[in-house]
């Protein structure tokens, strides 16, 4: 049996990795992640997340789409759009540039470079070259109050893939061609996809993979009163 990380590691260890070996995933270990990250919590317990997971013809076949969608500029329909202002705050914009310097410095893509950017931008579609992807989705009809119990969701499965070696990437890009995954795995319209995740094996030799983000120190976040 696989030994795993503990909490405290796989909460501290794990990251967004953009570069994956082409080595599949064992099926036993996807089960057992997925069955882990189904003991997230949830308001009374509804478990209000649907999750799909594609791998080999059906992951190609996902890539194949959206990677056409993009390079024919066919407008993204994201189910669940950004506001076209959230960064409002010099902190929050901040934390941004420093995230994408940090990254685009470790791939050695220049500002101006607008081909390498574009093509850094198209890896997203291609699903960084992971052998497997899972899409998250939830009825509409909950809207944000349940939607934080997704996001509960995404983050107890991000840590079980840390935890059982298994690296990933949570990307919003991923939604924004719904339709397709719709399509892909037959989802009823009424339930619409928040996020994907780009998931395998490590390849330590993508640059993109140099990148370490930190985090705010918790005095900006956190207020106490003992």
């Amino acid at each position: 049996m696989q030994k795993s990380l503990s909490i405290k590691r796989a909460i501290f260890e794990r990251r967004s990795v953009r570069g994956y070996l082409k080595k599949n995933v064992p099926k036993n270990i996807i089960r057992n992640i997925f069955r882990l990250a189904q003991r997230a919590p949830s308001n009374a317990n509804i478990q209000p997340w649907y999750v799909y997971v594609a791998s080999g013809k059906s992951k190609k076949r996902l890539v194949k789409q959206m990677v056409n969608k993009v390079i024919n500029n066919v407008p993204t329909n994201s189910d669940y759009r950004y506001p076209k202002n959230f960064v409002f705050n010099i902190n929050y914009l901040r934390r941004q540039v420093e995230c994408a310097k940090e990254l685009y410095d470790n791939m050695k893509i220049a500002r101006n470079d607008k081909i390498a950017r574009d093509n850094a931008y198209l890896k997203n579609y291609q699903m960084y070259n992971a052998p497997h992807v899972c899409f998250i989705g939830m009825y509409e009809k909950f809207g944000p109050a349940v939607a934080i119990d997704v996001g509960g969701y995404l983050q107890t499965l991000m840590l079980a893939m840390n935890a059982f070696g298994v690296s990933c990437c949570a990307q919003a890009t991923l939604r924004n061609y719904p339709n397709i995954v719709r399509k892909e795995f037959n989802i009823d319209k009424s339930i619409k996809i928040l996020v994907g995740i780009s998931f395998g094996y490590e390849d330590k030799s993508v640059l993109a993979n140099k990148t370490r983000i930190n985090r705010a120190d918790i005095n900006e976040n956190v207020f106490f009163k003992f």
